[in-house]
């Protein structure tokens, strides 16, 4: 009943979130909290990975002599083997084991019992959201069971999240901030998937980056390509960015700060047009275009309530979306604005989920979650974060145009226009680091000024 709760709860924050009332705090949805969940820890211990290994233990009775043969059949596989878990959430639990090589790996074990109870989890939220429904017919969350029925069973499939391991990571390749840990396909399986044991400490960690010297603005900046390399330019996203999954750390051989990102069982792919259409919006929110804003809005399903769309997608008032998101900088006073008004906008906010592409629930979700990280480090909405979505948009929209055109004079038109784009962007971001410098220059004079250094 745990786990059930807990899913039907992390989808109905999406909607929560989504309104800019997320609150910006550090209370985000985590299984880990729930008692119930942690002591289901205890529930899926090494057994289950001879579960799928030797395919024998369905019937094997829990704490039997056979269920304890097999068990002791994991030193075939393991030197060794920490019945601890490193990590656990409602659908599995992460173990440090060291193999017969001595290559030291993480262990990914689902839950016993998890495979058979998704189909009734889904039937529990259905009827939750249709009591809901019968009670508030002004509320429409029927969407949350399409996406619940759409990505269970892809998270449940470790195979496919190795996979999406795999493609983001070759995606991805060229920066060299990131790690995504290899995957050992012989030792895993639909239920158990191995992977390379990587250790760091949470991105929203503060302490844990003084402690190792890590830049935090560093990590937001690459935070923030990494994922709009993803959102705009290959529509291939990672749509669980929560702390527990992206790690940070001092690379031990260059030094140099280095980004972990963990669980890839939850990805949207985006259609070309879908994604098209996002980089023509968030360009338009960008540089403050406010037609070209209610244009691609109503394109992407927002109809009449594009202002209401463009604060959730933003978490911005509607006047700070018409004075320039990247240009006023976020105000308690908004903070509390947009949490005061969030609950009032709830029908509305059902009536746009409801209507807006599918795609978009979860790139909602991932937003949020990564405003949330921002929010933890002091770093949300900064100018370096607005420009680097701007270049993806750019190259993005520039790559489609060049793909559809046959002229030769054309795609070298195409070409220099998108360098210049991204010279101008290149510009402006040198003139923001400039005033910059001036600025704490200023401010450490003026200090000094003020506190004179005792004689």
């Amino acid at each position: 009943m745990a786990r059930k709760a807990v899913k039907l709860a992390s989808w109905t924050s999406i909607a929560l979130a989504a309104s800019g009332g997320y609150l910006y705090s550090n209370k985000h949805l985590d299984p880990n909290d729930f008692g119930a969940v942690r002591v289901g820890r205890a529930v899926a211990t090494t057994a289950a990975i001879s579960y799928d290994y030797l395919t024998s233990l369905r019937s094997v009775p829990y704490g039997s002599e056979e269920y304890l043969q097999l068990r002791s059949k994991l030193h075939d596989l393991f030197l060794s083997f920490d019945d601890t878990p490193l990590g656990a959430a409602s659908l599995a639990q992460v173990h440090k084991a060291v193999l017969r090589d001595g290559r030291t790996v993480a262990v990914k074990v689902q839950h016993p019992k998890v495979q058979a109870q998704s189909s009734k989890d889904i039937l529990l939220m259905e009827v939750l959201v249709l009591a809901v429904k019968q009670l508030f017919p002004e509320f429409e969350f029927m969407w949350l069971v399409d996406e619940a029925k759409k990505n269970l069973p892809l998270e449940l499939d470790f195979l496919n999240e190795g996979r999406n391991a795999e493609k983001v990571a070759q995606m991805l390749q060229h920066f060299d901030f990131l790690k995504v840990p290899r995957i050992y396909w012989e030792l895993s399986t639909k239920r158990v998937l191995l992977m390379e044991f990587v250790e760091g400490g949470q991105v929203n960690d503060k302490d844990y980056m003084e402690r190792n010297k890590i830049d935090v603005d560093e990590i937001s900046r690459h935070l923030g390509k990494m994922y709009s390399e993803m959102i705009f330019v290959n529509g291939f996203v990672h749509c669980d960015p929560h702390p527990g999954n992206v790690l940070v750390r001092k690379h031990p051989g260059t030094g140099r700060a280095e980004i972990i990102l963990l669980d890839h069982g939850l990805y949207q792919v985006l259609t070309e047009a879908f994604r098209l259409d996002y980089c023509h919006l968030w360009q338009s929110l960008i540089w403050t275009d406010m037609e070209k804003v209610k244009r691609y809005s109503q394109c992407l399903g927002a109809g009449e309530l594009y202002p209401l769309f463009a604060c959730m997608l933003t978490a911005r008032s509607w006047d700070s979306v018409n004075r320039g998101i990247s240009h006023a900088p976020v105000t308690a006073t908004e903070d509390t604005e947009i949490r005061n008004n969030a609950a009032n906008y709830l029908p509305q906010i059902s009536q746009l989920l409801n209507h807006i592409p599918r795609q978009m629930l979860l790139i909602l979700k991932t937003n949020d979650l990564l405003r949330s990280i921002e929010a933890a480090l002091g770093t949300r909405a900064s100018a370096s974060s607005f420009l680097n979505m701007s270049r993806c948009c750019i190259r993005a929209l520039a790559e489609h145009k060049k793909k559809n055109t046959c002229s030769f004079f054309r795609r070298t038109q195409i070409s220099f226009s998108e360098a210049f784009s991204l010279w101008q962007i290149n510009v402006y971001e040198l003139i923001l680091r400039v005033k910059g410098l001036r600025l704490t220059s200023w401010l450490s004079t003026l200090l000094c000024w003020l506190f004179p250094a005792p004689h």
